[in-house]
């Protein structure tokens, strides 16, 4: 399991020269929007570009307002000072989908991999040096597992059915990070199907999918979360890295 970084916002907005990451071992932050938000909508119209602004603006709920801004200013604090440039000057595009080629794979700018995952509450940043993907989530309640629970691969839904009720929730949401993290580092995300590979509900992620090694992230009390880094071609890294 990794451990993030807690992330700090920087009056300025500027943070000192980044390390690179280290081969198959991705950086982690974790941003507290709830400490921070007030500091980061402050940094905010200096950083984000329109369409980001404009995004944060049609949230209605403040709390997933705060969660918004201070998850992309805190992205692009981070790039910049990977990249040697000014926050606001990240150029953030999109990758071809790899299923079917159209604008919407995963995010990219110049050099750097790196993947975003916010809910309200809590925000995780992976940068690395091969395609990654992160995920977070709030532990579901045990009405929606039951709802979606079958979405999961075959084993994991047997995994589940096995499992005492009151279980499954948190059986469910490692799962659930797992393929969202591993999903989003393809490029494919949600779109790429929930059934089709098997990561496991158990306390440690099942080996593969093939050329990606998937790790659970230590997250706040009621969430979980989970980082996929591709491998192909070298060893991933081992425990000692986490």
């Amino acid at each position: 399991m990794y451990q993030p970084d807690e992330f700090a916002f920087t009056e300025t907005g500027y943070r000192g020269p980044e390390p690179a990451p280290r081969p198959g071992v991705p950086a982690l932050w974790q941003v507290d929007p709830q400490r921070d938000g007030d500091r980061a909508q402050r940094l905010a119209p200096g950083i984000l570009d329109a369409k980001e602004l404009a995004r944060a603006g049609a949230l209605a709920v403040e709390a997933d307002r705060l969660c918004f801004v201070a998850s992309h200013v805190a992205l692009r604090m981070l790039l910049g000072a990977r990249l040697g440039i000014a926050p606001a000057a990240v150029r953030l595009t999109r990758e071809a989908c790899p299923s079917c080629g159209g604008p919407h794979g995963r995010p990219a700018t110049d050099g750097v991999h790196f993947s975003l995952s916010h809910t309200r509450g809590v925000a995780l940043l992976a940068f690395a040096d091969e395609p990654v993907g992160v995920d977070v989530e709030r532990v579901p309640s045990a009405e929606i597992v039951a709802e979606i629970g079958d979405k999961l691969h075959p084993a994991e839904c047997r995994e589940l059915a096995a499992l005492p009720e009151h279980e499954r929730p948190a059986a469910f949401v490692r799962a659930w990070t797992r393929k969202e993290a591993y999903l989003k580092g393809t490029g494919a995300g949600l779109a790429g199907g929930l059934s089709h590979d098997h990561v496991g509900t158990g306390p440690r992620p099942q080996p593969g999918p093939d050329g990606w090694t998937v790790t659970d992230v230590a997250a706040p009390r009621g969430y979980a979360a989970a980082v996929a880094v591709r491998t192909a071609g070298r060893a991933p890294a081992g425990d000692a890295d986490r």
